[in-house]
């Protein structure tokens, strides 16, 4: 009997430990996700998210929609510091957007964006994502609204390096950055010093990039990125707002993105840093959505660039 238990208990360790090294590593590159999954979901406590980040090796959480969120879930500092020690996890950045193109607004912008690096640096991040203006914003579809856009940019980046932080810029559809051009225009008007490229990869790639050549591109601008996948997909119901986007984006490998090219990319400059896996989309439920995403990572990335 005392034989079958220590083998029971052996088996038992050998299958946990199999399953552990099937996580993500987390080392030069960590791993993060993005809370925006849950939004699509039916609210329960915070802590649901954080489980999912512990069992599916996701260590890093993306705040989105802040300061707000922490209404939402009725979370304080305190509580959230709390509940991430209790599972080893961080809070890697939040998304940051604000009016950036219209002059009158810069003030506020500024204000708000160092609200969120004070927060950040509570929890030891180092990095803001600042994604644009909508397209639909005033002034935004003017040459004064985009040279705007850009300053407010780089004054963003020169507050976030009085903390010791970086930001950079998140492109993404329907928004002043959504088209190649765009993105190279935006990244010739911001100083390379003051403001970094925190690449989209489904954004990218539906609004009509090449993914890798960007990375190539600007391959020593990249702090912070979100790998997600993608391919244009016709939406089975088409009442649903956006319902063509959500129905285009895909756990990673089911896509249409060249992960691998942008991994070695990411490899040649010695990356070190928070990727983060933004579903907008859990087919079968955001546990299994980042098991498969985590997968994915450890059979097809890490071998390439861990």
């Amino acid at each position: 009997m005392k034989l079958q238990r220590r083998q029971f208990l052996a088996t038992l360790a050998t299958a946990m430990a199999t399953a552990a090294s099937k996580l993500p590593a987390n080392k030069n590159i960590r791993w993060a996700l993005s809370a925006n999954l849950w939004n699509r979901w039916p609210t329960g406590p915070f802590t649901d998210i954080l489980d999912v980040m512990r069992d599916t090796g996701f260590i890093g959480v993306r705040m989105t929609q802040f300061p707000g969120i922490l209404d939402k879930y009725k979370l304080t500092v305190a509580q959230l510091q709390s509940e991430l020690s209790k599972r080893g996890l961080h809070v890697a950045t939040i998304s940051f957007n604000g009016q950036s193109q219209d002059p009158a607004q810069q003030k506020k912008v500024l204000a708000d964006a160092r609200q969120a690096i004070e927060f950040l640096k509570i929890f030891g991040a180092d990095h803001l994502v600042v994604f644009p203006p909508s397209r639909t914003a005033a002034g935004a579809n003017t040459e004064a609204g985009f040279k705007t856009m850009c300053e407010t940019f780089n004054h963003i980046g020169e507050l976030a390096g009085t903390f010791g932080f970086r930001a950079g810029l998140h492109n993404h559809l329907d928004q002043m950055v959504e088209k190649p051009e765009e993105v190279h225009r935006c990244l010739a008007m911001t100083d390379p010093k003051l403001f970094d490229f925190s690449p989209d990869t489904a954004h990218l790639h539906l609004g009509g990039s090449n993914v890798a050549e960007m990375f190539e591109r600007y391959k020593n601008r990249i702090t912070f990125m979100d790998y997600k996948d993608a391919k244009w997909t016709e939406p089975k119901d088409t009442s649903v707002k956006n319902a063509k986007f959500f129905a285009s984006i895909y756990d990673l490998g089911d896509g249409e993105i060249d992960f691998p090219a942008c991994h070695r990319i990411l490899k040649s400059v010695n990356y070190k840093g928070w990727n983060c896996v933004d579903l907008d989309v859990a087919r079968n439920g955001p546990l299994d959505s980042f098991q498969r995403c985590g997968r994915y990572i450890v059979e097809k990335l890490e071998p390439i660039y861990v």
